[in-house]
């Protein structure tokens, strides 16, 4: 089970950064960072994202940590706390969808920006800005992320999960930003798949509320236990 939940969580970072909302801001947060959107001191571009990465990861690991605490404290209505978990997953899989837009999530929060981080701590200060005010694509993957995390037993499993997730985000970017040239010239191509992106993100999303709202999250362990065990002999 906890094999499947930090995949689960893995791919949801990576499904963040590849959302609508993420994905075009990216160039803009790399010019942050290292003062140009076309660098080629890749040592330099490296350090300056691990420290953004870094950032973001300590907010989002703080906040897995927070839900698993607060899920503790509902533990004694752990049957309703995982139903009502499960519904909003889905609401938030419908919005992602486009099926229910709901305006609630499109409002963000924003911090003032330098032009330029000067240094590796400024990296890392700008990372938690980002987290702090994160998109609302964001906001939604995540916020399943936390309430799947609040239906934990330990406080140990919301760091897990955040920590997975923040390194599913946090490995894309940092080979973004390594290789910033060769992604903007395949960034107009990937934009056009994006509303299909966020199309499929939602209905995985939807599929997942379902699953934990039933107490069937458990069958995908097992079906990946399957797979393991088969597809070696083959």
């Amino acid at each position: 089970m906890e094999d499947i939940s930090i995949i689960i969580a893995f791919f949801a970072g990576i499904i963040s950064f590849f959302s609508p909302c993420v994905l075009p801001l990216v160039p803009a947060y790399i010019g942050y960072i290292t003062g140009s959107t076309t660098v080629k001191r890749r040592f330099f571009t490296l350090i300056r994202s691990i420290g953004f990465v870094l950032g973001f990861s300590l907010i989002f690991i703080l906040m897995g940590a927070s839900a698993s605490y607060f899920g503790q404290l509902f533990a004694r209505y752990k049957f309703i706390f995982t139903k009502a978990s499960g519904i909003l997953i889905i609401i938030f899989g419908l919005h992602i969808t486009g099926l229910w837009k709901i305006n609630l999530f499109y409002k963000q929060f924003r911090f003032s920006e330098p032009k330029q981080a000067g240094t590796w701590l400024s990296s890392i200060l700008m990372g938690i800005a980002f987290a702090a005010g994160w998109t609302p694509c964001v906001g939604t993957v995540l916020g399943s992320i936390l309430l799947y995390a609040g239906t934990g037993a330990t406080l140990s499993n919301g760091i897990i999960l955040l920590a997975f997730y923040s390194l599913g985000m946090g490995i894309p970017f940092i080979l973004t930003a390594i290789f910033i040239n060769k992604f903007t010239q395949i960034s107009p191509k990937i934009n056009k798949y994006l509303p299909l992106i966020s199309k499929v993100s939602g209905f995985i999303m939807i599929i997942f509320g379902l699953l934990l709202f039933f107490n069937r999250v458990q069958n995908l362990s097992r079906y990946f236990y399957f797979l393991n065990n088969i597809l070696p002999e083959y």
